[in-house]
């Protein structure tokens, strides 16, 4: 009989301890499995929030910032400026535009409505204004009219009485427009393309734009369709999906081609500074502000409250990392207090085989092929909880470290509440409750094979140190 199916045949004798064993190793393995998902969930999450904006650093010009602002524009030299700055990995410069609908400016020109086309762009800084074929995808709305109509005139008064004698017609959102040099929005995070291709080199004047697929749809707009800007004939070579309607009322076309349209060569809205580490995030703000000078610009980071988040994300990280290890390691032990069992019952046995010449290795091969099987089925088993039970687990451990972070930013920061807008964890709590932990296959794979290598090893110790005894040894004691 070979050796497999001895191995087979012994892990099969008794098939009520069999069933026992592997559901007490189907437990330790399902949590050690179910802990690193979650634990490479985690560190996914973290990965994601470094590399977008949690390292993001906004550049607006001094006092530009909001409806009422002033101050100076941006330039490409302070561009170049911040760039050299230590620590900062990329800048991506932006020239915001609005557009509006050419037919729409005329109607309200007749209807006597006045100041329709003013200030405003992405993160609040101005945008100039200018006219396109396209029709914006979003509908005022009661806000829309509400907030446009006190950016100018509309109808017209009698006397000093003040009392309106004409209703104003509904106003028309503007289109969001911007010119960037990378292929990313203003957070600093890369476009999601769903169709179509990006634009190529985005430090060169190009007819193409990347079109938001509601603006796109509204607009009976495909890849390979064209519309104006301003008279100037455009190529919509690719759609994104921002993920929310106000975001997809945009369009994206290169830096130089909308500094020409605004007819403002060399001249920036907004700068997205991209810093290397998350470490160097303050430095990196405190030598742009320098480089720029406060006279010249405002530099601000989106979502400070995300170092609470990725502070609170890294502590399930080490949490579920500890986990699988000490899961894992009880699997090991489970398999040696086993085998050690096995073993000596088998101790005549052993005696046998080594009378009979077999060498120790096939002895020790023959006990670890046992446990392997063993430890095959309650993978099986604790594959499909680890499946089960990761998400519960993630969420578990992720609720638990976000209410800890949030009690400790309550004492240590002003009143709110700790999971809202205005609360010391702000915006973050929402990137601790999104996390998804997902059984991939990858994960498991490399799970079962630590798992089998401690079983190895906890199969090997007791059958190789009884495979040392002498024959005669063994079966006198017998």
């Amino acid at each position: 009989m070979s050796v497999l199916a001895r191995s087979v045949g012994n892990a099969f004798r008794n098939k009520v301890r069999t069933a026992a064993v592997v559901a007490v190793l189907a437990v330790a393995i399902g949590l050690a499995l179910a802990m690193l998902v979650a634990n490479q969930a985690v560190t996914g999450k973290v990965a994601e929030l470094n590399a977008s904006v949690g390292t993001v650093l906004t550049v607006n010009p001094a006092g530009g910032q909001g409806f009422e602002g002033g101050g100076e524009p941006l330039t490409s030299a302070q561009a170049a400026t911040a760039a050299a700055v230590p620590n900062v990995s990329s800048v991506v410069g932006t020239k915001a535009l609005r557009l509006r609908n050419a037919a729409e400016i005329a109607a309200e020109a007749a209807a006597g409505q006045t100041g329709r086309t003013g200030q405003g762009g992405p993160g609040g800084q101005s945008a100039t204004s200018v006219t396109t074929s396209l029709t914006a995808a979003v509908d005022a709305g009661t806000l829309g009219n509400r907030n446009q109509a006190t950016s100018g005139t509309a109808g017209s008064t009698s006397g000093t009485t003040g009392s309106t004698t004409a209703a104003a017609p509904a106003f028309s959102l503007p289109i969001t427009a911007t010119g960037i040099d990378a292929e990313m929005d203003s957070t600093g995070k890369a476009l999601q393309l769903t169709q179509g291709t990006g634009l190529g080199n985005y430090t060169a004047a190009s007819t193409g734009a990347l079109l938001g697929t509601t603006l796109a749809t509204k607009n009976g707009l495909s890849v390979g369709s064209t519309f104006t800007i301003q008279d100037q004939t455009f190529t919509v070579q690719g759609l994104f999906d921002s993920g929310t309607a106000f975001g997809n009322n945009a369009l994206y076309v290169t830096l130089p081609t909308a500094q020409t349209l605004a007819a403002l060569p060399d001249e920036l809205s907004t700068m997205i500074v991209t810093v290397n580490s998350m470490e160097n995030v303050d430095a990196a703000k405190t030598a742009l502000q320098a480089a720029l000078g406060a006279d010249k610009a405002d530099v601000t980071q989106g979502q400070r409250n995300l170092e609470t988040a990725v502070s609170s994300l890294d502590s399930v990280k080490n949490i579920s990392f500890i986990a699988f290890v000490a899961a894992l390691g009880t699997a090991g032990l489970i398999i040696l207090l086993i085998m050690v069992m096995l073993v000596r019952e088998r101790r005549r046995e052993i005696g046998v085989l080594k009378a009979i010449g077999a060498p120790n290795r096939t002895i020790g091969l023959q006990f670890v092929l046992e446990a392997l099987v063993l430890v095959a089925l309650g993978s099986v088993v604790g594959a499909a909880v680890a499946s089960l039970a990761s998400g519960g687990i993630a969420s578990a451990l992720i609720s638990s470290s976000s209410t800890t972070s949030a009690a400790t930013a309550q004492r240590g920061g002003p009143g709110g509440f700790p999971g809202g807008p205005g609360g010391p964890l702000g915006g973050a709590s929402q990137l601790l409750t999104s996390v998804t932990a997902s059984a991939s296959p990858g994960v498991i794979a490399a799970g079962i094979a630590a798992v089998f290598g401690v079983a190895i090893i906890g199969a090997l110790v007791p059958a190789l140190l009884t495979a040392r005894i002498r024959p005669i040894e063994v079966l006198r004691g017998e």
